[in-house]
């Protein structure tokens, strides 16, 4: 086996490279970018997208011994590219260069565009699906298959899978910080699990895993598939779906060139008997918008959530050195579920790995002051706060909507409902950071300063003005738009992820979720997905 080294820590030997030894074994990989041809292939099903979704479906279905075809818009990266280095990773890896916003540009979106999907960048904390979650969706989308019990075999079996388990060395300094300033202030606080094996806790789990430790689809199903027969395409858009009555005949796509960015002009057609949609929660919407899919309840697209994302940053006496360790491993769910008591959004509470551009860019200000944050880089410190929306009335979520040349757009307005959620969110990291000993913190807002105490910031954050744009509001998890339901009027997709009006198109991935989770969701896809698609193998290996 050929090997490529990487760069690696002093005492460590080289890695292997899985990705490059299956090729040269023969995997059946083509990258589109290189086609000097239109090009048409057949399979028994074509699964859109190779993320958490679309890599749990294909090795499943490629077990049952089905054909498999794989369609990514990404390229095909692996352990020999991925060099730690930012300005490297985010235009290969991500969505628009980890660009992508919403419509009003409000909310920056951290997506994967790459083989493996967000799952290859992804900082690799896994959550089952709440049970509060769960029961809400039995009660308001009458999804009663969808229960702690009837998940746990799914969730266990993708654990065993992807090496899921709680990670045992302790906190790095950024993750401890909001493990010791919540114990001072008598909030609980738990220990993530990770999705690793061999693990050596570098902390650039954003820029694609240089070791091959993180179980992410690109080294896991993915290989698997393809060791199974399956074929890949990468740099393939899939533009749109010929629907011929209640039934898609072919998946028309464009291949795009070696930026992953402008069609070369040669087109891909491919037929399959079945059709899965594992784009992500703006990408599939988007899919089947363009193919004008039959929605008569106007429901495909909407309810799209988000997790809208608050930040608020620290300075500390000693050195936090944020980007060390592993990314995420402490949380809290203490304000998570206060939406159950008293109607207003709960949230919860996670520590962000910091890099220098991932930081500079996040950060609110400019000139001086943002000069004077980043030079304070290694003692920086930074708590997220995801809020949970799809719970309320008043958190609807957004709608997936395409532009003029067919590209997706995701409206997502916010109100004063998230806003009054916002606001809460900085006022409990700001106390959470002083009281593990922050010299001061600085929410990441326009008109926010550098805080010296928590009386300070708390009469501050209680004054600041919540209004777009002046806010910084971010995201990682992108749900809903192809709402699964009991009830074809709540949602486009049944229990078992089948597009409702098309006989022969099933979703997995996020986007089924008719709310959003309410902790990072990788787990949940994966656990989904893995029901869903097994029972899709026997469907169609009875026909």
């Amino acid at each position: 086996m050929s090997t490529t080294n990487i760069p690696i820590a002093s005492g460590k030997g080289p890695i292997p490279d899985p990705i490059q030894a299956g090729l040269a074994a023969g995997w059946q990989v083509t990258d589109c970018a290189r086609l000097d041809h239109d090009l048409a292939l057949e399979a028994d099903v074509v699964i859109v997208g190779s993320g958490a979704g679309g890599g749990v479906t294909a090795e499943i279905l490629a077990r049952a011994g089905l054909r498999v075809l794989i369609v990514e818009e990404g390229a095909l990266k692996s352990s020999s590219d991925f060099k730690m280095r930012e300005a490297d990773a985010y235009p290969a890896l991500y969505q628009e260069s980890a660009a992508r916003k919403t419509r009003d540009k409000g909310i920056n979106i951290l997506q994967g565009r790459t083989v493996g999907g967000s799952t290859t960048v992804n900082w690799t904390s896994s959550f089952r699906t709440p049970p509060a979650t769960l029961a809400y969706w039995n009660q308001h989308y009458a999804l009663a298959g969808y229960t702690p019990e009837t998940m746990a075999p799914w969730f266990g079996m993708m654990e065993r899978r992807l090496n899921i388990a709680e990670w045992a060395p302790p906190p790095n300094q950024n993750n401890d910080v909001l493990r010791r300033g919540a114990a001072s202030l008598g909030i609980a606080t738990g220990i993530i699990r990770r999705n690793v094996n061999g693990c050596w806790n570098l902390g650039y789990c954003g820029m694609g895993c240089p070791t091959n430790a993180k179980q992410s689809m690109l080294v896991t199903t993915i290989p698997a598939a393809l060791e199974m027969g399956a074929t890949l395409l990468t740099r393939a858009r899939a533009e749109r779906l010929v629907i011929k009555g209640d039934k898609v005949a072919r998946l028309e796509c464009v291949a795009l060139d070696a930026a992953g960015l402008a069609p070369t002009g040669r087109r891909i057609t491919l037929q399959a008997m079945h059709f899965v949609l594992s784009g992500g929660a703006i990408n599939t919407p988007a899919l089947l918008l363009r193919s004008v899919a039959p929605d008569p309840h106007g429901l495909l697209g909407k309810r799209t959530f988000l997790h809208p994302t608050l930040v608020s940053a620290a300075i500390f006496g000693q050195r936090v050195d944020a980007y060390a360790g592993a990314p995420q491993s402490v949380y809290s769910d203490h304000f998570l579920h206060v939406d159950t008591i008293d109607g207003a959004i709960g949230y919860k509470l996670e520590a962000p790995p910091l890099h220098p551009v991932l930081m500079a860019t996040t950060m609110a200000g400019f000139g001086a002051r943002h000069a004077r944050m980043m030079a304070q880089f290694p003692h920086a410190q930074a708590l997220l706060a995801l809020l949970r929306d799809g719970f309320h009335a008043d958190a609807p979520g957004g709608s997936v909507a395409l532009a003029d040349d067919g590209a997706a757009l995701l409206d997502y307005p916010i109100g004063d409902y998230l806003w009054d959620g916002a606001r809460r969110a900085l006022l409990s990291m700001a106390e959470i950071q002083f009281a593990a000993g922050a010299k001061t913190v600085m929410p990441v807002h326009e008109a926010a300063d550098e805080y010296t105490s928590w009386a300070q910031a708390r009469a501050a954050i209680a004054a600041l003005p919540f209004k777009l744009l002046a806010t910084r509001v971010v995201s990682a998890h992108v749900m809903g738009g192809c709402a699964m339901a009991g009830d074809e009027r709540l949602g486009v997709t049944d229990d078992e992820g089948r597009y409702r009006g098309l006989r022969n198109v099933s979703v997995h991935d996020g986007s089924l979720f008719p709310t959003s989770i309410g902790a990072n969701p990788q787990l949940s896809v994966y656990g989904v997905a893995a029901r869903l698609a097994s029972a899709l193998a026997s469907r169609l290996r009875a026909t």
